[in-house]
């Protein structure tokens, strides 16, 4: 690891040399936390992304990982989703099954995709709803400052325009307060429909990580760690918005994601 440090009040950033040092770093991050949670609630609960920080997690398929991980007590659900059907190119279930589901011994029962049979604003409505169920068992947290469900650990990508999840910037997602789960019609990625998350609930998690690499990422990376002033619009750049209530939040970089990094409190990367 080539330098980490915290760098913002219950945040911490995490440089590494290559995207292999970065996922086995992850993996023994996502492992402590698991172990951490199943001795406190007897189980872990974790919200996923898709794109390539999926591929990240394949170390946990992998010794000692894959013998120690307690995996039937992970609850494993999708900060955001793609209203596609489960078994398209673009779906993130698909993803995440292929690369990581298959390969560990997770119940069936505790994976919690969309509906993919019903309009978007259905699923968004259902994948909510499940939620809160959850939520009434204590299955799923909750946070005690606003009522929000309170994930052991969401776990979350960056677009090289600061978007995570399917926050994109400008959007009327960033401002909704009361929605656990929304739905929007208009990403400016492809696929246009999807269903994601609102920042209350991603920022009520016990522990959120976001991943960046490559050099795509790095001025949004940079732009989101440095923070904002009072003059500036934060929904331009949703990654900034991640702002834990009451929880952790870790960033991992390679090296080239990191390359336009200033460290706001005037130190650099490579002093941490």
């Amino acid at each position: 690891m080539a330098a980490s440090g915290e760098f913002k009040n219950k945040s911490e950033l995490r440089v590494f040399e290559s995207t292999d040092e970065l996922a086995t770093d992850l993996a023994e991050y996502i492992s402590q936390l698991s172990e951490n949670s199943v001795k406190e609630s007897g189980c872990f609960t974790i919200a996923l992304s898709g794109g390539s920080l999926i591929s990240f997690m394949g170390k946990l398929c992998e010794a000692p990982y894959s013998k120690t991980v307690d995996w039937t007590k992970w609850y494993v659900f999708w900060a955001d989703e793609r209203a596609v059907a489960k078994n398209h190119v673009d779906s993130n279930y698909k993803l995440t099954k292929d690369a990581f589901l298959s390969k560990v011994s997770i119940l069936s029962s505790h994976v919690f995709s969309i509906n993919d049979h019903v309009t978007v604003e259905d699923a968004a409505g259902e994948y909510e709803f499940a939620i809160r169920q959850l939520v009434k068992i204590r299955t799923v947290g909750v946070s005690e400052r606003n009522d929000c469900p309170r994930f052991d650990l969401i776990l979350l990508g960056i677009g090289p325009d600061g978007h995570v999840a399917s926050l994109f910037p400008h959007h009327p997602a960033l401002e909704l307060k009361e929605e656990w789960v929304t739905y929007i019609t208009d990403s400016p990625k492809p696929p246009p429909e999807r269903i994601t998350f609102t920042l209350p609930v991603i920022n009520s998690a016990s522990n959120i990580a976001i991943v960046a690499t490559g050099e795509e990422k790095a001025m949004a990376a940079n732009l989101a760690i440095a923070g904002t002033n009072e003059n500036s619009d934060s929904s331009s750049l949703p990654a900034r918005m991640v702002q834990p209530t009451d929880g952790k939040l870790v960033w991992f970089l390679d090296s080239a994601a990191a390359s336009a990094l200033e460290v706001s409190n005037g130190g650099s990367k490579d002093a941490m």
